[in-house]
């Protein structure tokens, strides 16, 4: 079986409430090692940090959503840097800019993100980027704080930006992630940049419940899912559904290094 693991998940989200455990279940049934629950308040982290601690296999992060950036701004990056303390805690955010949306201030996301940037230098823990709309001031401020304050780990998950920004996330040092967007008729640009892409520095995730690939397109996302967009990368890059399972595989422990590898 192709081992696989889901990088970004929101299990804590309502949709996985009632089934949570069944999810879990199919996840690791579809060949799942590991799974990542990603923190959007973190005021509601001590829920997701409980869900972490139910499954061996599911580890979490710590952060703000930049929907909820101008929420959360009285939080430093002292508080994150705290909170990341414990084994099961292995990322920063997810944080960044949405210009898409616009749901908080671009100067309280800003501010937030650098933040953010601050605690994943300080811990170490890689800082999981949401970027959307926003490419230039994304590169901008990724650029500024690696040559001015020093590099630090980071993903550009659910990639659907343009080609420039993944080139610079990867020359800054970066990690690119790809969901079930990537299976998208429409996603002919994005397909072309995961061709594209170093084979050590690409992973897999769902973003579930969001953005389920086909056959369920339209439908609730869930772990488990991540194989088919892990086959639409393997087809793309013109390898085997192995290949790619063992290179993401080893690319998100590389990147995610708190996290303890799984036995085989």
């Amino acid at each position: 079986m192709t081992v696989l693991v889901d990088s970004h998940c929101h299990l804590d989200f309502p949709d996985f409430e009632v089934e949570r455990d069944e999810i879990v279940a199919r996840a690791r049934e579809a060949g799942l090692v590991r799974m990542v629950t990603i923190s959007t308040h973190v005021r509601k982290f001590d829920t997701i940090r409980a869900i972490a601690d139910t499954y061996e296999d599911v580890f979490c992060s710590v952060g703000t959503h930049p929907h909820n950036a101008d929420q959360e701004l009285d939080i430093t990056a002292d508080d994150l840097v705290r909170l990341a303390e414990g084994d099961k805690v292995v990322a920063i955010g997810e944080a960044g800019l949405d210009y898409f949306y616009d749901k908080a201030p671009r100067e309280a996301q800003a501010e937030g993100f650098r933040r953010h940037i601050d605690a994943a230098r300080r811990t170490g823990l890689p800082l999981v980027i949401h970027a959307r709309d926003a490419d230039d001031d994304m590169a901008r401020i990724l650029t500024e704080e690696t040559e001015g304050k020093g590099a630090f780990p980071f993903v550009l998950h659910c990639f659907s930006s343009g080609r420039a920004l993944a080139e610079t996330g990867i020359s800054l040092g970066g990690y690119v992630s790809f969901s079930g967007i990537l299976t998208f008729k429409k996603s002919e640009d994005i397909r072309a940049i995961a061709k594209d892409m170093p084979a050590d520095r690409i992973l897999v995730e769902t973003d579930s419940p969001y953005l389920a690939p086909p056959p369920h397109r339209g439908k609730r996302n869930e772990p488990s899912y991540v194989k088919n967009t892990a086959q639409v990368l393997a087809d793309t890059r013109g390898v085997s559904l192995d290949e790619i399972g063992m290179a993401t595989t080893e690319n998100f422990y590389r990147l995610f290094s708190r996290v303890t590898r799984h036995d085989g």
